[in-house]
């Protein structure tokens, strides 16, 4: 279902705190959204660390955002995903584990699942959605400590993808980038660009003071890492929206640009994981954990 540019109001007029943890080696960003009044917080899309040449996971960038939390006397309320993230894993359930804290992601999470599901070949996966404590619909609202969140369906990159707007800040994940970066891709499965030209256009219709967080930067021309824009700034400086004016224009030049981008090189080890909440495949019989990666599953590779 795609939506209309309508206007969409932020909760209250307030700055809440954001803290960002960049991951350099998928270019992610972790971010910590924290109620002022109450010091509670959201961590959103925390990141498990893994390495795909042994094949080994570990948790020093979600332990950093514990170690922030403890630092700073926060209380963990909500762990949030934007979407089932392809390039890299989900430390959600690690993060559940340590705080008891309630997990969250789009209702349409489930279309992905099914998606999923079926590639990977898994008839008994369970694709309802229940891997997580709470699926937000379009226009859902909740609380982190006395700080209302409202949930935007924000579709495009992935069939289930959102944002979460509290006061002056929202966070786009695969959306926008930094206005020198342009917009998100639109081609991995259930992906849809003009989808992602009507969520782009109803981001924009936040105020222009609006603060955007995005979920990943790849610091075009050896700048340094950044994260943070405005509404104001991706209208005025975005490169994509500069050379489309229209859906036409936008799908025209996303396509063309998917056709020349490799897939994510953990693409196929992450969807299995987060699809489950950023759940582990079950020991087998030996104790160890296998990924099942299905051969000619996604086309003619792009070469880097």
């Amino acid at each position: 279902m795609k939506h209309a540019a309508e206007s969409v109001s932020a909760p209250s007029i307030l700055s809440p705190r954001v803290d960002a943890f960049f991951e350099r080696e998928t270019f992610s960003i972790q971010y910590v959204l924290t109620d002022p009044a109450t010091r509670h917080c959201a961590l959103i899309d925390p990141v498990l660390d893994y390495d795909e040449r042994s094949a080994t996971t570990s948790t020093a960038s979600a332990d950093a955002l514990l170690s922030f939390v403890e630092a700073e006397g926060l209380r963990v309320e909500w762990i949030l995903d934007t979407h089932p993230h392809a390039d890299h894993l989900s430390a959600a359930h690690y993060l559940k584990e340590r705080t008891g804290a309630t997990t969250a992601i789009g209702a349409r999470v489930t279309d992905v699942q099914r998606l999923w599901k079926a590639l990977y070949n898994l008839p008994h996966f369970p694709a309802d959605g229940s891997q997580w404590d709470r699926l937000f619909a379009d226009g859902d609202r909740f609380r982190i400590g006395e700080m209302e969140v409202a949930v935007l369906f924000s579709p495009g990159h992935t069939l289930a993808s959102v944002t979460y707007v509290a006061g002056d800040a929202a966070f786009i994940h695969d959306t926008l980038f930094m206005p020198d970066f342009g917009s998100a891709r639109c081609d991995f499965p259930g992906g849809d660009p003009a989808a992602m030209w009507a969520t782009i256009q109803r981001i924009l219709t936040l105020p222009d003071e609006t603060r955007l967080f995005t979920g990943h930067d790849y610091m075009p021309n050896g700048r340094p890492p950044a994260w943070e824009s405005t509404v104001a700034r991706q209208k005025a400086e975005n490169i994509h929206l500069a050379k489309a004016k229209n859906e036409a224009e936008f799908v025209a030049l996303r396509r063309a640009r998917d056709a020349t981008l490799p897939m994510p090189k953990l693409i196929l080890h992450a969807l299995q994981v987060n699809i489950a909440g950023g759940r582990l495949p079950p020991p087998e019989s030996d104790g160890r954990r296998y990924l099942k990666i299905p051969l000619n599953a996604l086309g003619s590779p792009v070469r880097d």
